[in-house]
């Protein structure tokens, strides 16, 4: 079995032969109907795409991009676009494929699609035509993977996207309020390929097209997959438990790969076997710690028993988080089921970050850069809202625990080249219809990361922190604005371009650091409004997801609101907050409340908590446990808000203004001794009064009547 090392040079996408189907050339839309597969002279297709969203054909776009890459590499490539669930019928509109059957709810986790977060239904779906709803069923994966195995049983089924990523393990489901086990064993795939899966899906067809059964290939990194209980890759394999990596009791530090000693070797066993190795050079230590790495399996904790014991899935949490680096990650097995039917769950190491050529090849393939024809003249909201926008790069190093992009695309930042994206940006200002000018967002998973590296790819690769920006910047992070800084300019040098909005998430606390990029970003980027998230003001909160001090917001906004009065520009930081996430107390929400309302701030939109599997702050959310240091049965307690009453209560504390949350708040702030912030002054939160058909309460379980007439 050839090495899952991240010490492996990777072979490159662009480096493959050409399959033989290349002879039929580029598809102007990857073909959704048996007439347009006649069209193009296809009598099947070698891999058919099965997607929850309309299909768009854009490189912001899954299907489109994987399609795309698969097409380059001279496969025929299918797309079976939101079909009708209810049976295998429209699983068989493209025939057989030659080679597999590739799966995915979209670019949206399905539940997260359909579900607010307080497990509503949603009336609308952005990546539907007309954004209708009920377009795709609960967990898409599942159902979609089910329905190709009935339509064609021998087909190979692989599954992929942010869904199955974030499944890939055993995992808290907020929607069924219960563990479920892998999503491998549900789907019944083949394959489950996992982050951002270039790499390991064009091997994959090239060796299911040599004929190379899809139940041998086990090395992809990148990949999980249904084993054996004990099945090992090979020999020379050893499997360490969890409680090796972190132990749930005594802290045990990691070893230094780097560590050099004077002392004499240690004495032999009784075997006669050294009871360690002593090496001359940093370099020889470095590459046998790597060595037996490679050759290791970390076990966690098994389904049924991160299932029935808390403390477990905290600690599995953990020990799957300080995995995932692809310098240095392990892989790792979780067993499911007892008995005879025992089977595991087999996760090689995360893929290897895609270089930038590799990334300008996937960006720059021949995409139509708009909705497939069939779709005639309807609209569809996340096509109307990125057609005028840029991805310029992939990953974000700041681990927000409450965020899903570290879990799916990691935490190394995967650059696009400079070339690469002002050509995508002509390319919209000449094929796009209704174009005007301006590009919507340059930017990516978070705005300002563009080629920021670890100074030592050696630090870089042994690294196991959570995050490079928490509890400070780390002082190997490289923080240089000054790429980003001449992208913009030559962005919007271009000729036909009037204006480059950036419109992603900004990571202010590095922002601060470049007080240069900070006036080219107000002077030239922002559209009135500027996006950020504070995401809160209290340590408490701030501590469980990772997130930088008030401070740093208020050096960013001093900056911001200095360099717009100097260009003569008006205009305005919109923060963004979240209410009820865990380590967060009615206290810390109304200390939020308080300084919103003394800085003027009248939020619109506001975000809930919604806890997404595998995020730590999901497992703080179910466990009640901190999984960012050990932890123990007596380790500490995470607040956590659960009832629906409480989670409105610390969303109501956000929109203090709206008179439908005053009674709300009234009798909160007296429950809470804070009566003196209710009345009609500029000191108080809430007036007294209320205007009349608003905020009808219903009174909380436990109160006295006495409490409730002083309402």
């Amino acid at each position: 079995m050839p090495s899952t090392s991240a010490s492996a040079v990777p072979k490159p996408l662009t480096s493959y032969r050409k399959y033989w189907a290349r002879r039929f050339g580029i598809a102007p839309f990857l073909p959704m109907s048996r007439a347009e597969m006649d069209e193009l002279g296809w009598d099947a297709c070698d891999v058919i795409l099965v997607t929850g969203d309309a299909y768009i054909d854009h490189p912001s776009f899954g299907m489109a991009l994987v399609g795309r890459l698969l097409e380059a590499q001279g496969f025929r490539v299918g797309i079976i676009s939101q079909p009708d669930w209810h049976s295998a019928e429209a699983f068989r509109s493209l025939g057989r494929p030659t080679l597999f059957f590739g799966i995915t709810a979209g670019n949206m986790d399905s539940m997260v699609n359909r579900y607010t977060a307080d497990r509503k239904i949603r009336s609308d779906d952005a990546y539907t035509p007309n954004g209708e709803a009920n377009k795709r069923p609960d967990r898409t994966v599942i159902v979609y993977s089910q329905r190709a195995r009935e339509a064609y049983p021998d087909s190979a089924v692989v599954i992929g996207s942010i869904e199955a990523s974030l499944r890939r393990i055993a995992h808290y489901d907020y929607w069924s309020e219960k563990v479920r086990r892998s999503i491998l064993p549900d789907s019944k795939a083949d394959l489950l390929l996992f982050g951002n899966a270039e790499r390991a899906l064009v091997e994959l067809a090239h060796r299911l097209a040599a004929g190379v059964p899809i139940e041998t290939i086990r090395d992809l990194r990148g990949s999980a997959f249904m084993v054996p209980p004990g099945w090992l890759p090979g020999e020379g394999w050893q499997v360490a438990e969890a409680k090796t990596v972190d132990t749930p009791g005594a802290v045990h530090p990691h070893p230094d790969p780097y560590l050099m000693t004077a002392s004499a070797p240690a004495a032999p066993a009784s075997d006669g076997t050294p009871q360690a190795i002593r090496f001359h050079s940093k370099s020889e230590r470095l590459a046998a710690r790597k060595e037996e790495r490679a050759h290791t399996v970390v076990r966690l904790p098994s389904f049924e028993q991160v299932s029935a014991d808390p403390v477990l899935y905290a600690h599995a949490s953990r020990t799957f988080h300080l995995e995932s680096n692809p310098g240095n990650a392990r892989a790792m097995v979780q067993s499911h089921g007892v008995g005879p039917g025992r089977r595991d769950v087999w996760l090689n190491p995360p893929p290897l970050p895609l270089a930038t050529f590799e990334m300008d090849h996937v960006y720059g393939l021949p995409y139509a850069r708009a909705p497939h024809p069939s779709y005639g003249a309807a609209k569809i909201p996340a096509w109307e809202m990125i057609r005028y926008s840029v991805n310029i790069m992939r990953g974000c190093f700041g681990g927000c625990t409450f965020c899903s992009i570290t879990e799916h695309e990691g935490r190394i930042i995967q650059s696009r080249s400079e070339a690469s994206i002002l050509h995508e940006i002509e390319e919209i200002r000449d094929k796009t219809p209704g174009f005007t000018g301006v590009i919507s967002d340059v930017g990516g998973p978070t705005a300002n990361m563009y080629r920021m590296a670890c100074k030592s790819q050696e630090i870089e690769s042994a690294c196991r922190k959570l995050s490079c920006v928490f509890p400070d910047v780390c002082e190997n992070l490289g923080t240089d604005h000054a790429p980003l800084i001449q992208l913009y300019r030559k962005a919007r040098a271009l000729p036909g371009i009037k204006k480059v909005l950036v419109s992603s998430g900004l990571r202010y606390d590095l922002a601060v650091r470049s007080p240069e990029y900070v006036k080219e970003l107000v002077t030239h980027h922002v559209g009135g409004y500027l996006k950020i998230a504070p995401e809160h003001i209290a340590a408490g909160p701030l501590s469980k997801m990772m997130k930088p001090g008030i401070g740093s917001y208020d050096k960013f906004k001093e900056l911001f609101e200095k360099f717009s009065k100097e260009a003569g520009k008006e205009q305005y930081l919109i923060p963004y907050f979240i209410a009820a996430h865990p380590g967060t107390t009615d206290e810390d929400m109304l200390e939020l409340a308080i300084w919103l309302k003394r800085g003027g701030f009248r939020l619109d939109q506001v975000q809930t908590f919604l806890p997404t599997p595998l995020a730590m702050a999901t497992a703080m959310y179910h466990t009640e446990k901190n999984p960012l240091h050990k932890v123990t049965q007596i380790s500490e307690q995470v607040a956590v808000v659960r009832s629906g009453r409480q989670r409105r209560l610390h969303k109501a504390f956000l929109r203090y203004h709206d008179p439908e949350n005053w009674p709300l708040l009234r009798e909160a702030l007296r429950h809470m001794g804070r009566a003196d912030l209710i009345g009609n002054g500029k000191k108080h939160l809430v007036p007294a009064f209320q205007p009349a058909g608003t905020g009808k309460l219903t009174p909380l379980a436990g109160r006295t009547q006495a409490t409730r007439r002083v309402r």
